[in-house]
Formats: C-alpha cells, sequence, structure tokens
C-alpha cells in the first residue's frame, strides 16, 4: 500500500482480494491524500470496502450481447438461440439502455405485471425472465460485473403444467379430412412420430434410414443424438415421400418449390383446417402431447414413452397420462386375485341392477 503523486495529483496504491487496485485521491493536498487513504485502508479492514463494479459502466443492451454472442450461440442449440434472440425482444425496448447496476427487483416485477397485461402467456413470460436470471448469473460469476443477480429476488409466474388437449381419433379424423394433402402427411407423421414442428420441417433424408425403419435426430432441446424407430403409419409416409422425391432434394417434407418448408405456412394452413374442422384450442404442439398420450393409455411404459419422446425424465411423461377409464381396466383387474376373499354371486348381481342384492364375502 502507498500513496504516489501523478502529474499534480496524489494516487492510492494497494491490495485487495488478491488484485492490486490503484485509485485517484483527486486531490493535490498531500495532508487530504493520506486522510483519504487512511479513511479507505480502515474501510477495507472492517469490510466494508468494495471495488467499483464493471456493472456501474455496463448496459443491459451490452450484457445481452455479449451473453448472446459469448454462451448462447455456442452452448445452445440453433433452436434455443433463436428463441433467445425472440425473447430479447420484449427485454431490450425496457431494460436496453439501463445500467446492470440499476435494475432492480421491482422494476423487474414491474415488467412482468406489464408483459401479463399485454396478453403475454405465464410460461412466456418465465421464459423471458430465465434469459434475463442466467445472464445476471454469468454477469455475477464469471464475469464478475455486479455483486447480485436481482431476478432472483422477483417469484416466477404459476404455470398450469398438466397438459390436457389432445386429438381423439374422431378428431383427428376431421382434422385430416378438412386439410391439404401434403398437411394431411405432416399431421399424421406429428402424431405417429412426436416430433417437433421444427423438427419435422428441418428432417432430411440423411437422416431416414428406411431399411432400418429409424430416424437420426441430431440436433434437439436436450443435446443429444438420438436414433428412433417408426411406427408403419410413419414408414408408409416416409416411403411415399420417397417415391415423390425430386431429384436430390434433401427435405423429407419439402415446399412446392422443393425449398425447406416456412414454419409460418405450415402454421397458417394448420389453422385454417382447424376452422373447417371446427376443433376448439388445438396447437400443432398438441399433436406432441397427442403421440404421448395415446402411448401412454395403450399401456406403454412411461420410461418408454420418455425415450420415444425424447424427454429430460419420466416426471415430465406423467402430465401426458390422460387415462379414460377402459385404460385404466387391466389395473384394476390385477386386483381380482389379490386378498384373503372374493365375492360370489356376480352375474346374479350383474342380471339384477335395479334390485340391492347381498353380497355373500367368501374366504377360502
Amino acid at each position: 500500500m502507498g500513496l504516489y503523486k501523478r502529474g499534480a495529483v496524489w494516487w492510492m496504491s494497494f491490495s485487495h482480494r488478491g488484485g492490486q487496485i490503484r485509485r485517484s485521491t483527486e486531490t493535490a493536498d498531500k495532508k487530504l491524500a493520506i486522510r483519504i487513504f487512511d479513511k479507505l485502508k480502515g474501510e477495507i479492514a472492517e469490510g466494508k470496502w468494495f471495488a467499483d463494479l464493471e456493472g456501474e459502466r455496463i448496459t443491459f443492451h451490452e450484457l445481452m450481447d455479449k451473453y448472446m454472442t459469448d454462451y448462447s450461440s455456442i452452448s445452445k442449440s440453433r433452436a434455443s438461440h433463436e428463441r433467445d434472440k425472440g425473447l430479447l425482444k420484449h427485454l431490450e425496448p425496457v431494460f436496453g439502455e439501463m445500467l446492470l447496476t440499476e435494475i432492480t427487483a421491482r422494476q423487474i416485477a414491474d415488467y412482468k405485471v406489464m408483459r401479463r397485461q399485454e396478453g403475454a402467456a405465464p410460461r412466456t413470460v418465465n421464459y423471458e425472465l430465465s434469459l434475463m436470471g442466467h445472464a445476471f448469473n454469468m454477469a455475477l460469476c464469471e464475469w464478475e460485473w455486479v455483486r447480485e443477480n436481482p431476478v432472483r429476488k422477483v417469484r416466477k409466474e404459476k404455470v398450469r403444467n398438466t397438459i390436457e388437449r389432445w386429438l381423439t381419433l374422431d378428431e383427428e379424423e376431421k382434422l385430416v379430412a378438412a386439410s391439404p394433402k401434403w398437411l394431411q402427411e405432416i399431421i399424421v407423421f406429428a402424431i405417429q412420430t412426436g416430433f417437433r414442428e421444427s423438427e419435422i420441417l428441418g428432417l432430411t433424408w440423411k437422416q431416414v434410414d428406411l431399411n432400418r425403419r429409424t430416424i437420426t435426430i441430431y440436433e434437439q432441446k436436450n443435446g443429444g443424438i438420438d436414433t428412433l424407430p417408426v411406427s408403419q403409419r410413419a414408414l408408409g409416409i416416409l416411403l411415399h415421400k420417397h417415391e415423390e422425391r425430386q431429384g436430390q432434394n434433401q427435405w423429407v417434407f419439402p415446399s412446392q418449390c422443393g425449398t425447406k418448408l416456412c414454419q409460418h405456412n405450415l402454421i397458417r394452413a394448420f389453422h385454417e383446417a382447424i376452422k373447417r374442422a371446427r376443433i376448439d384450442k388445438l396447437r400443432f404442439h398438441d399433436l406432441r402431447h397427442t403421440f404421448a398420450t395415446r402411448l401412454v393409455q395403450n399401456g406403454v411404459d412411461l420410461y418408454s414413452v420418455q425415450k420415444l419422446g425424447r424427454w429430460k425424465t419420466t416426471a415430465m411423461i406423467t402430465r401426458y397420462a390422460h387415462h379414460y377409464p377402459e385404460s385404466l381396466r387391466p389395473g384394476i383387474e390385477t386386483m381380482d386375485g389379490v386378498g384373503g376373499g372374493f365375492i360370489t354371486n356376480l352375474s346374479h348381481v350383474i342380471k339384477n341392477k335395479g334390485s340391492q342384492p347381498r353380497l355373500r364375502l367368501v374366504t377360502p
């Protein structure tokens, strides 16, 4: 530690947390500089002094620019990176020009209320807060720009996780009938595979093995590579599309021009088909829910459903288990052979539904 002169002004040099720090006393008076330096040494000894943070000079826009360049574009999948760009479009107008140290939990809470009033879904708001929170975590832990993450103090929106919307067989028949041929193939393929919209639009023939009846998914949300079997109906669609393939076109479901099918065109046609079929409140992603629900309803174990749909945990599958009574019957029938007694004269009970017969419990 020491004082030294730089030009006419006295400067302080001292060590703090393993680093060498230099600060101006902003005075040319040596006696005043000594008093300032003594006060600083006292604050350091008492643990009350903190070095200036870069976050006091860095804006939220600069933080997100670094985050998107150094982390999101490298460590996340292309789809996740693109989603981050979309989320950032809502955050930037509010926080973009603010310094990091100016952003408070209250301002973030006000932003959350504003987004809900604009009609944003709870899950969407949570995605935006998660992106903001992760960027602040990087600024806190890795870049040491701030002392705290204000997003941690803000409660996330409550999301109703139970997914209730899935297509019945009757609805599927109506939807397919109301769709043009190219959309019919995509709808059935989505239900049969559980593939996400982006995975279907981006599916290429390099991923398809018709002999083994498998499809390999390279880039996905869980970051892994999976090779999955396909059903007979899905295979039939693939064989038909392969016969229609023009030249060396790489896309399995191309546009009429042979290019990659545009997401906007797919969703627009899907919504038009929904209206014609008079089906309420259905999203394209609900076809994936339908895939999982039908597997569960037909007795497929949750571990297999998880692997076929590529969910991270089996806990994520339980929300798709929309049972109807008959799908539960095999389970309850296992109770017939369990226990110390059984009910006789069951046929008499069934035949006399209007009466109140007395059941006789027999113990073997």
